[in-house]
């Protein structure tokens, strides 16, 4: 069983909802990404999102867009982001880790390439942005016989008939993009967020994991109410961006962030 399932099984068992934070691999450099992986299990998250470093990340706000940009001026590549994965397996073989991004750097790593050495680093799961289900079996099947969830993304534009086609190819969780914008809007709407989970949970059985516009403990407290995962990502990025250059501060300012949610998530 894929550490995603086993991690969500655990927590229904312990009536807890999943804290997932993203981070961008490589920003604000690429060694301080392993380290930060560690800190924020350690502050209480449940699986964790690295983010891929991509030129032209179409779903993220400005804060993510920096990131990204700062990775890939330090030389990071998806083969590296890979590398990154398997050091962090080196002292943590339990918490599942999904890889975030774009299809380009996974077309130009080749499908079969890409899913194999994935495997072998640790990876549990791969939400690619910008690939359609409907276009999705070439890199979904070598994913599910390696034992690596596709992850996908639904919107609050989704139609019933998009929400059951895309749930029938989704493993681990089905991400909700809780808002019709970029990562890093502060404008939530929980009441229509929890409308929304309610159609699509009854499409599938799958995990709902909300993103987009989580920034504080209460929004995350609020979100856990009505799903089953909570993903907070610019929040994050941001505050590494301001401690760049004091990294021991960097991982615990972030890990107060994480915990905070955790706190309230469990209240």
């Amino acid at each position: 069983m894929n550490r995603i399932d086993r991690r969500f099984q655990a927590l229904r068992r312990s009536g807890r909802k999943a804290l997932i934070p993203y981070i961008t691999a490589g920003d604000p450099h690429p060694e301080r990404t392993v380290p930060m992986l560690h800190a924020l299990v350690a502050a209480g998250a449940d699986i964790l999102e690295l983010g891929v470093p991509f030129s032209d990340p179409m779903a993220d706000g400005p804060v993510i867009q920096k990131a990204c940009e700062r990775a890939l001026a330090q030389g990071m590549t998806l083969r590296r982001v890979l590398e990154l994965v398997h050091e962090f397996r080196q002292t943590d073989s339990e918490t599942p880790l999904v890889l975030m991004g774009y299809l380009n750097p996974i077309e130009s790593f080749g499908y079969e390439a890409f899913v194999t050495a994935a495997a072998a680093a640790g990876v549990d799961g791969v939400l690619t942005v910008d690939l359609p289900p409907e276009e999705a079996d070439e890199l979904a099947a070598p994913l599910n016989a390696a034992g690596i969830a596709p992850i996908f993304l639904l919107a609050p534009t989704s139609s019933t008939a998009r929400i059951r086609h895309t749930a029938l190819l989704a493993r681990g969780y089905l991400y909700y993009v809780s808002l019709k914008g970029v990562t890093g809007s502060a404008a939530l709407n929980v009441a229509e967020v929890a409308a929304k989970l309610a159609e699509i949970r009854a499409l599938t059985d799958l995990p709902l994991g909300v993103g987009f516009g989580i920034n504080s403990p209460a929004a995350a407290a609020a979100v856990a109410a009505v799903a089953d995962a909570v993903v907070v990502g610019s929040t994050l990025v941001s505050k590494m961006a301001e401690r760049a250059d004091a990294p021991d501060d960097m991982y615990r300012d972030v890990g107060e962030i994480i915990r905070a949610m955790r706190l309230a998530m469990d209240a």
